[in-house]
């Protein structure tokens, strides 16, 4: 047997809920008698109340909670900012949660802020979650009445609001423009290879080779998974010593980085025999030198879209559920030709 609930007690003595919900809140309404035996019963099965079912179901706090699996990640910061923009013109305090890419400590924050503290989520999986496709918290959270929003890293199997990045064809229009530009050996240098959106974005970049020509070539296919960044530039310089490459697409700005140094260590010049372009369009691409030309991911429109989606769906504006697509933008900087 799941939770224990008022319903189930209610079944036990054969007494309607409010009587349950009066004597487990000490109610002068119920007599002494009615009261002891109800609230030994929960004692006795660890009854913990779901402060969402009964006394607030009505109540709205003007809050929304919103998780994100990593401090680290200047995508997420724009994202934070354009949540938090569009609840305050809205009226909205918000309460930000970092899951640190773990399933145990999102499923905490999940139950920590269910107890009446805010309507609603706005969340961004943690790696963990995906991996282990452990989506429970989530549903049971909706059948509860509290709302979610899910963005970039989204479950499928989840009946929810999400908002996506349009990360095949970002991948797929960048190999595009890269050929454009002269480009004939392209490398993808991934991150997020068991994410989804890494997958979407090897898929695009494949999709894109095939759409101009260019053979699909396994070996420039660079997989840097759960490594610390600072070992990135030690996996890139043999990579570069062992294939001729031109053009150089990573799932995230810091491999970028990675890869225009390591590029530079190896003896070739930016842009002049490297083309370097990122997903993600943050404070590292205008700070690195060359500027890096990356694939902007729009952040805060998306933090800003799935703000008004949760906010309207908490004042009953719009009940139906949709997947938004944020479309994807190159911005050329000094890092590719």
């Amino acid at each position: 047997m799941g939770k224990l609930t008022i319903k189930d007690i209610a079944k036990e003595f054969n007494v309607s809920i409010s009587t349950v919900s009066k004597a487990l809140n000490d109610s002068y309404e119920i007599s002494e008698a009615t009261k002891s035996k109800i609230q030994k019963y929960a004692k006795e099965h660890n009854y913990k109340p779901n402060f969402n079912a009964l006394s607030l179901k009505n109540r709205s706090t003007k809050t929304i909670g919103i998780i994100i699996p990593t401090m680290l990640k200047y995508f997420f910061a724009q994202v934070f900012k354009g949540i938090e923009k569009t609840a305050l013109e809205r009226g909205y305090k918000v309460i930000a949660c970092i899951s640190n890419e773990s399933y145990t400590k999102e499923v905490e924050i999940i139950e920590m802020l269910s107890n009446g503290s805010i309507d609603g989520f706005i969340l961004s999986m943690s790696k963990e979650t995906e991996l282990k496709k452990e989506f429970n918290h989530f549903k049971e959270t909706i059948e509860n009445g509290t709302p979610i929003v899910m963005f970039d890293r989204v479950a499928a199997p989840i009946d929810c609001d999400k908002i996506i990045t349009d990360d095949f064809n970002g991948a797929l229009n960048t190999v595009e423009h890269l050929y454009k530009t002269g480009h004939k050996n392209i490398a993808f240098v991934s991150t997020l290879s068991n994410l989804h959106i890494g997958e979407q974005r090897l898929l695009g970049y494949k999709k894109g080779l095939e759409n101009v020509g260019l053979p699909f070539n396994e070996k420039l296919v660079v997989n840097i998974l759960d490594k610390d960044y600072k070992e990135y530039e030690a996996i890139l310089i043999p990579f570069y010593k062992e294939n001729k490459i031109d053009g150089v697409i990573t799932t995230g700005e810091s491999a970028a980085v990675a890869a225009m140094k390591a590029g530079l260590k190896s003896g070739l010049e930016i842009p002049k025999d490297l083309s370097v372009i990122a997903f993600s369009n943050g404070i590292l691409a205008r700070h690195s030198s060359p500027k890096m030309t990356t694939i902007s991911q729009h952040g805060e429109q998306m933090g800003e879209t799935a703000a008004k989606i949760l906010i309207d769906k908490l004042e009953k504006k719009h009940t139906e559920i949709v997947t938004k697509v944020i479309k994807t933008d190159l911005v050329i900087r000094d890092s590719s030709r």
